[in-house]
């Protein structure tokens, strides 16, 4: 039992919330009550995360001396010993073997999209995040890739281009304030745990930070008034004071609070977080599937 407890901890159940990203052509399709879309958009969701856990596997395996020197990392069930090399190795190796069959099922274009996120990942595991800079774009760039997998499986006939743009701003937000985060947690130590953190300063981050947090509000702005098929009285443009907020309270956690090394631990902890984005929600559902 304590080796398949370390295994499904190592697989990161709490990082599947990236995965939600999923679900954005879905909604702003206006396809939340499209069950056999709804299906397919759940299946990939989970077909994703299991992708995802492969990553997982593959990052923890490859990286156990360096967490065995971060403060907290160091109990993650492999530097810590909870769970064998051969089991997470082996489970690296099935998870996909189960999960890219069952996507060329659901959807052939979204077995290649899925494909590619992990070839892209395993690419940053490698080679990719030892690069300034590239490393947190790669990031950025599986999250788009979440949204193109949903488009697909949802048959959208024309995603706005400012979705795709807002969706990478806000991914390169949480991805450099992560690494300004490190920097500020590790100290002399960030660079034994993650090398490119030399190449990083506070200064540096923090002016990359303004540069996306602005870009963020602005690209998702440009959507809610230029967009095709949204409400031609410019209803949408009702929620921007909730994107503005959530990357405002992202700010105060990060530059007030310290926090910001864990996006995904932050918005499943954080009630304001919390609140607004289920705001969020709530507006752009009434607005495209009662008011329209």
């Amino acid at each position: 039992m304590s080796q398949l407890s370390g295994l499904i901890r190592t697989m990161r159940p709490k990082q599947w919330t990236k995965n939600g990203f999923i679900f954005i052509p879905l909604l702003f399709d206006r396809k939340l009550d499209d069950i056999p879309h709804l299906i397919a958009t759940l299946a990939g969701f989970g077909l994703l995360c299991l992708i995802s856990s492969t990553i997982y596997l593959i990052n923890d395996l490859a990286d156990i001396e360096a967490d065995k020197a971060h403060p907290t990392k160091q109990n993650r069930p492999l530097p810590s010993g909870q769970l064998s090399k051969t089991i997470a190795l082996g489970a690296a190796i099935v998870l996909p073997l189960i999960a890219l069959p069952l996507a060329f099922r659901l959807n052939p274009n979204f077995c290649a999209v899925l494909a590619g996120y992990l070839v892209l990942q395993l690419a940053y595991s490698f080679y990719l995040k030892h690069i300034v800079v590239i490393d947190v774009m790669t990031v950025a760039a599986g999250f788009v890739l979440r949204v193109v997998g949903g488009v697909i499986l949802v048959d959208v006939v024309r995603f706005s281009p400012w979705l795709y743009i807002a969706t990478t701003m806000l991914a390169l937000f949480l991805g450099f304030g992560k690494r300004r985060h490190e920097l500020i947690t590790l100290q002399e130590n960030a660079n034994s745990h993650r090398a490119i953190l030399e190449q990083y300063n506070i200064a540096l981050l923090d002016e990359i930070i303004m540069i996306v947090s602005g870009a963020s509000i602005l690209t998702y702005a440009l959507y809610t008034f230029s967009a095709e098929g949204l409400p031609e009285n410019h209803a949408m443009m009702l929620t921007i004071p909730f994107a503005l907020y959530v990357i405002f309270r992202y700010l105060y956690l990060i530059h007030v609070r310290g926090e910001g090394g864990a996006p995904d631990e932050i918005i499943l902890r954080d009630r304001p977080l919390q609140a607004t984005v289920a705001s969020w929600g709530i507006a752009v559902v009434i607005i495209l599937y009662i008011l329209k």
